[in-house]
């Protein structure tokens, strides 16, 4: 049976980074471990995992640090003046950072927001219903266009000369109110719509959007459905495709829209004329809505009323004046026709400048739960995390790895990869694009994974690992302080 009504469903692919906390993945697969001494062999070998990866990254991720002290947007023109570089040598020192943060974005599971991506998820309205633009010359535009000059991506935003927005994550956010306002708002343009349509001007707009129309590449396809797709489908349900009814209307609805999770936007201000700007802003918000993305851009202009609105404006203003005029030359005019029209006429502009206040009150308040609940951190802050976010990834790509060979035996690739993904589904009910080339690569590079002469994986014993890994710094650190404490 066909569905009454279409839903707004939006295709995104997968993510690489796993939605488990690594503390509740160890123990839950710990536990899956039927002999106890087997079970403490694993936790071990789970720890010095972690030392040793952490090692791994502890140099890289100093030099990142010590990078960006140099361009911290707060302190760091004092340090570069102590430093006594020239221009070109802060120059190299700045590519180095942004090297540095792609490489750790990338191992984070960070991506570079596309302008495909960008457009599905600026094509709705959520809580946000101002158009909010960037003030290009507030921003500097040599910083990222020199770096990506030297380092080519797939798929760049048009923007990407001037600030990046990376994005990692999928959500759900669900808001219920009465939205008395914005249903004036849809049954207005359900009404312009319906005059358009009977005028024969709807054929002609049509014709000139259709020129400039471009397919949506992660909207789902009418012939492909959610059980048929690998990738993760998410419902839209906005207020403008909501069914006309006196229940709506008068009711509380619950409206729903997919969010990013982590979003980090990366940024240099505009050099002025008395200063050079070396600064770089790194911001990092959690749970922004997709339509409202807008709220996380940097240097945002003040919004103001729309080219539409203004359209709106001159077109009720010319009709009310037709009609009054009309009016008048007729040999009777009746007043109260006059004020009829004129009332109208008034009463939809009062409308549609509160609904502009309103609008904006809205957009401030966005703007203020976005400084205060939605942004996580910035500067170090950020890079920090990000640097705990490279670890935790790793570790448990590896444990996962592990365990699946340890206790299903040899596979290729292939297998090992589908496995670990059905292992993540089965045990805590998450879907993830499982990275498995990078855990075999860190698997061997720990000499705890080899290949057969048919190039399938396996595993050494969990006693093996954990001798062939050693004793860690921070174990005999732990044994001495153990030892320290014991009277």
């Amino acid at each position: 049976m066909a569905d009454k009504k279409k839903k707004d469903v939006i295709r995104l692919e997968r993510e690489s980074v796993i939605p488990v906390l690594k503390p509740k993945l160890i123990m839950t697969l710990a536990n899956l471990i039927e002999h106890g001494s087997d079970r403490a062999e694993f936790l071990k070998l789970c720890k010095r995992v972690e030392y040793t990866i952490r090692a791994w990254y502890l140099l890289q991720f100093e030099d990142l640090m010590q990078l960006y002290s140099l361009f911290d947007p707060i302190h760091g023109d004092k340090k570069l003046q102590q430093q006594n570089l020239s221009s070109d040598e802060i120059d190299v020192l700045e590519q180095n950072f942004l090297s540095y943060l792609f490489e750790v974005m990338d191992k984070s599971n960070f991506k570079i927001t596309t302008d495909d991506e960008i457009d599905v998820a600026l094509s709705g309205q959520y809580l946000l219903n101002l158009p909010i633009t960037v003030d290009e010359s507030k921003l500097d535009k040599k910083l990222l266009k020199r770096y990506f000059e030297e380092h080519s991506h797939e798929n760049l935003p048009d923007f990407a000369d001037k600030y990046i927005i990376f994005r990692r994550g999928i959500g759900i956010d669900r808001t219920t109110d009465y939205f008395i306002m914005v249903k004036v708002d849809m049954i207005i343009a359900r009404l312009w719509a319906l005059l358009l349509r009977l005028t024969g001007l709807e054929r002609l707009l049509c014709r000139s959007s259709s020129m400039r129309h471009k397919k949506d590449p992660t909207k789902m396809d009418d012939n492909i459905s959610v059980a048929e797709s690998d990738d993760l489908h998410v419902e839209r349900i906005r207020i403008e495709n909501m069914e006309l009814s006196i229940h709506n209307l008068l009711s509380k609805i619950t409206i729903q829209e997919p969010t990013f999770d982590r979003i980090i936007v990366v940024y240099r201000r505009a050099s002025t004329q008395g200063k050079s700007e070396r600064g770089i802003y790194v911001k990092h918000f959690k749970n922004i809505p997709m339509a409202d993305m807008e709220i996380v851009l940097p240097e945002k202009k003040n919004p103001g009323l729309t080219p539409m609105d203004w359209v709106k404006f001159l077109v009720s203003a010319v009709l009310g004046l037709v009609a009054v005029v009309g009016s008048l030359d007729m040999p009777k005019a009746d007043i109260w026709v006059i004020i009829a029209i004129l009332s109208t006429l008034i009463g939809y502009c009062a409308k549609t400048y509160f609904t502009f206040q309103q609008n904006l009150a809205a957009y401030q308040n966005l703007i203020t739960q976005s400084m205060y609940d939605k942004q996580l951190d910035s500067g170090k802050g950020t890079l920090l995390h990000l640097c705990d976010d490279v670890i935790q990834q790793e570790v448990k790509e590896v444990i996962i790895s592990f365990f699946i060979l340890m206790e299903q035996g040899k596979a290729t690739r292939q297998d090992l990869d589908i496995r670990c993904e059905e292992l993540i589904k089965e045990e805590f009910g998450e879907s993830c694009n499982f990275d498995v080339d990078d855990a075999v690569e860190k698997l061997e590079k720990f000499g705890i994974v080899a290949r057969d002469s048919v190039g399938r994986f396996y595993c050494v014993s969990l006693k093996r690992a954990n001798e062939i890994i050693g004793t860690t710094t921070e174990e005999l650190v732990l044994k001495a302080k153990q030892g320290a404490n014991t009277p």
